[in-house]
């Protein structure tokens, strides 16, 4: 559950200027001024009053208030936001500051969300309402014990609120404290054994703790809830209960190895219309991770070439025939996996001499602090291709997963890629096509029960410029803009939770090769990763700190974070 609106004739009294509910809606019209009115004849009704130019002030500003209600219940934020807006311009209110910033919240732009619910809660007495919507925001902006301090203040207002024992459930879980997480779960559970949402967060603690046949049999009463009794709080975004409860589900079963039944659910995903940032993003999984099993379910071809790649481990012997890959037995999760990629030997700009040595360096950093990691060099996209799904399928059961790439890699149309070493860079639609597009792998990894660390030691220029024969002995094709920040999944939701992404250099600046065998950024990396208690942050703090300082200020390393807590690759 999102975001509430629970008493909304309540909150929305203050709008009418006569001292009689009734008689108000009555003047206005009930169609537009109920809640349980069809949202497209609520909007209509709406648009019929403000026509009729009869209505000023306070009036009018109700009037717009519940054509935001209409427009909130077909998922459409923008109209939300543009009325509520009128709204609160008109005649400022609880209630319109409490919509515009659900809806704020739903598009994913957390701080304007808990600026309106600030506002909400200064105009009036404080309500349950607002501080679970705040809290929430909170939630989504990783501030976990402030999001727990508004669930607090809910439950004491309402000590019976289903959906804030939940979500503050969550907001433990990503803490870390799945005992707590679970005991609000279960409470929220029995509050209300109707609602799917309990069930769906449940779903995804048996998966942390690796009981995947619990993990399945909650995500398949969740989805039988959700499509029995589809939830009719107008603040729910519209199918996002089916859909989480579908790639929660899907994720349980490939995390088992029942490769079958995940392809069923992540098709179920994607065939259901989402509206919301975060029905987006977890389309965005499914259809990554429905590829990556429907590949497993197809029979190798009997003469399908040896993989380029140099993994921790033998590979499992080829099939051979046309019988499907079986799928594997059940994997208890805890392992830790790791992709290491590097690319110099470009067949069309300059070659670069490191990223061989890099990629060798840093593998066997993390293969020394237990790492599983498949090791890949001077790769040409069908083999990038085929060593990154490999790594996406393994991930499905990691608990910690950690990329690597070293070679270039550039910004197309605010997408960011990375380029095989068979790639022309030459201008045209179709350019993209022949490169790695990062959020692909993003989308893939973006699991809340997992810990992402990305790491890229690639140039930050564009190909795309005039200079693009040009490449000197930088990790940078001549450009004129740099990667773009990674805070959106293809779908624009916001970076996923648990996820680290680091950059050997802030945007628009150019990743030095370096002089020596190895590049400024990863001989820091290599050097530190080691470290025993050194925890993720600060690691790459310290290899910032050495970077900067051994190219004497011309690198400076960047990295984005919505990790849930701190992160050790090395024992204290």
């Amino acid at each position: 559950m999102r975001c509430l609106l629970v008493a909304l004739c309540l909150l929305a009294t203050p709008l009418w200027s006569t001292p009689c509910l009734a008689q108000a809606r009555n003047q206005l019209g009930p169609l537009c001024t109920t809640d349980t009115t069809p949202a497209d004849k609520m909007i209509d009704a709406c648009n019929k009053i403000v026509a009729l130019k009869v209505f000023k002030g306070e009036q009018l500003a109700t009037i717009y208030f519940w054509r935001a209600v209409g427009w909130n219940k077909k998922g459409d934020y923008s109209k939300v936001i543009a009325d509520t807006t009128e709204a609160i311009r008109l005649q400022p209110s609880q209630a319109a500051y409490n919509l515009r910033g659900s809806a704020y919240y739903d598009k994913g732009e957390y701080d304007i969300a808990i600026t309106d619910f600030d506002d909400a809660l200064k105009l009036g007495q404080p309500t349950s309402t607002i501080f679970h919507n705040r809290g929430n925001a909170w939630r989504g902006k990783g501030d976990y014990p402030k999001a727990i301090a508004d669930y607090d203040a809910t439950i004491k207002l309402e000590p019976k609120s289903t959906f804030s024992f939940q979500n503050r459930g969550i907001a433990k879980e990503a803490l870390g404290d799945l005992d707590g997480a679970l005991t609000d779960i279960n409470q929220a559970i029995r509050l209300d054994p109707t609602l799917p949402q309990p069930l769906i967060n449940r779903t995804a603690i048996w998966r942390v703790r690796g009981d995947l046949d619990r993990a399945i049999a909650d995500g398949s009463e969740a989805i039988r809830l959700a499509k029995d009794k589809p939830p009719v709080n107008i603040m729910t975004p519209p199918n996002s209960v089916l859909i989480s409860g579908y790639i929660h589900r899907a994720l349980a079963y490939e995390a088992k190895g029942d490769y079958t039944h995940a392809r069923d659910d992540y098709k179920a995903t994607l065939a259901i219309a989402a509206s919301d940032a975060g029905s987006k993003a977890n389309q965005a999984t499914a259809k990554v991770r429905l590829s990556l099993v429907t590949d497993a379910l197809a029979p190798i071809p009997r003469d399908a070439p040896s993989p380029v790649t140099q993994p921790a481990t033998a590979p499992a012997p080829q099939q051979t025939g046309e019988a499907p890959v079986p799928s594997p037995g059940p994997v208890a999760l805890g392992k830790r996996t790791a992709l290491v990629i590097g690319n110099g030997a470009y067949a069309h700009v300059k070659a670069l001499p490191n990223p061989a040595n890099d990629a060798r360096a840093v593998a066997k950093s993390l293969r020394d602090i237990g790492f599983t990691v498949s090791e890949g060099v001077d790769l040409d996209r069908a083999s990038m291709q085929r060593v990154t799904r490999d790594f996406l399928r393994e991930a499905a059961r990691a608990q910690v997963a950690v990329v690597y790439y070293a070679g270039h890699g550039v910004q197309v149309d605010g997408r960011n890629y990375l380029i095989p070493v068979d790639v022309a860079l030459k201008p045209g639609a179709s350019m993209t096509d022949a490169m790695i597009d990062m959020d692909t792998i993003m989308a893939g990894l973006d699991d809340q029960i997992r810990t992402n660390i990305l790491i890229f030691d690639a140039c930050r220029n564009n190909p795309m410029a005039q200079q693009v024969a040009s490449a000197g002995s930088s990790r940078a094709i001549e450009g004129a803009s740099g990667l773009a920040a990674p805070t959106s999944l293809g779908a624009g939701a916001t970076l996923g939770a648990g996820t680290l992404i680091a950059f050997a250099t802030a945007p628009g600046q150019v990743a030095l090769d370096g002089e020596g065998a190895n590049s400024p950024f990863s001989a820091a990396l290599s050097r530190h990763l080691g470290t025993p208690g050194l925890e993720v942050q600060q690691m790459l703090t310290r290899v910032r700190a050495e970077v900067v300082s051994s190219t004497k200020n011309k690198q400076v390393p960047w990295s984005n974070s919505s990790l849930l807590g701190e992160v050790y690759l090395t024992e204290k």
